[in-house]
């Protein structure tokens, strides 16, 4: 397998605060990697990182034989990269089809509607809500937009952060189900940051665990999900 995304000894400062603590990862063109942790473990501040805001102080990021580290976000997103941030942020005073043009700025527009067709596809809820407001939509709705809206960029690499977070387990299985058929059916290597354990590990064929800005353990999920340590952490008590 040949590498798409390689972090080598990253470290990220928030002011003085060290957010990222020398992280190593990689991710290979065709996998769903998924990195867990708790709440302030350093997850989103990665993803970040990888998209050149905040900017790494030392360490590479290397995206298809691409140093990226000192690259500025709009020039990575035109390498192929594109990212469905926490909290989905969408545009909420715009209507569902125009949160999809904002997201197709980096694409070549003759693929517009072609694209346009697929995503409604993908999500029918979509095409029934196209002309209504984002900040009008549900969170599930919401956050089908925000992962809609960053396909429009035609990436080859999907960033996720926390697309389950605030959902009903019917809609995590959903937006989960979407994920898996990106990455079969769109040939794009998808990693996923989640608080959602089991499911990211059900669904990713390795993960790496993340806590205090550095990477503790790494494997396949298979293995991970096993962990004693790991199960005790991030899996007792219901999933």
């Amino acid at each position: 397998m040949s590498s798409m995304l390689r972090v080598s000894g990253i470290h990220t400062f928030y002011g003085n605060v060290e957010a990222l603590r020398g992280v190593d990862l990689e991710v290979n063109k065709g996998e769903i990697v998924t990195l867990i942790g708790a709440n302030g473990a350093g997850k989103s501040t990665l993803l970040m990182t990888v998209c050149g805001n905040p900017r790494a102080a030392r360490g590479r990021v290397v995206f298809d034989g691409v140093d990226i580290t000192g690259m500025e976000t709009h020039a990575i997103v035109r390498l192929g990269i594109a990212q469905a941030p926490e909290g989905r942020r969408i545009f909420p005073r715009m209507t569902v089809i125009e949160n999809l043009q904002m997201g197709a700025i980096a694409s070549d527009p003759e693929y517009f509607d072609e694209d346009v067709e697929r995503i409604f596809g993908q999500f029918p809820i979509l095409k029934e809500r196209r002309d209504q407001r984002g900040g009008t939509l549900s969170g599930g709705e919401q956050q089908m937009l925000a992962i809609a809206r960053a396909m429009m960029s035609r990436p080859r690499l999907l960033l996720l952060d926390e697309p389950s977070l605030g959902l009903a387990p019917k809609l995590v299985k959903q937006i989960f189900a979407v994920i898996k058929e990106i990455n079969e059916q769109r040939n794009v290597t998808v990693f996923l940051v989640e608080q959602n354990a089991y499911h990211a590990l059900k669904l990713a064929g390795r993960g790496y665990v993340m806590a205090n800005g550095r990477i503790l353990l790494s494997g396949a999920s298979s293995e991970l999900l096993a962990n004693k340590q790991v199960r005790a952490a991030y899996l007792e008590g219901g999933h």
